[in-house]
């Protein structure tokens, strides 16, 4: 599994642009699509929101390839 660690500057950050900036999905419509089919998880729970907000010390998984932890900048 690739596990990727992503900072931000701000008190968070949404769901479909976090996949785009950690380089999981080349533009917002794939994010959109990844989302919506059910692929991503949110600290264990499936989110089919692609605005859902996304702060530092949470963990997004993307199919069984990808864990993403997004901590502060």
């Amino acid at each position: 599994m690739q596990k990727i660690k992503v900072p931000i500057r701000t008190e968070y950050i949404k769901m479909d642009s976090l996949l785009k900036f950690a380089g999981v999905a080349d533009t917002g419509g794939m994010a959109k699509e990844i989302i919506e089919q059910g692929e991503v998880t949110l600290d264990g729970e499936t989110v089919v929101q692609r605005g859902k907000k996304v702060r530092p010390g949470m963990t997004v998984q993307v199919g069984l390839d990808v864990l993403i932890e997004v901590t502060s900048a």
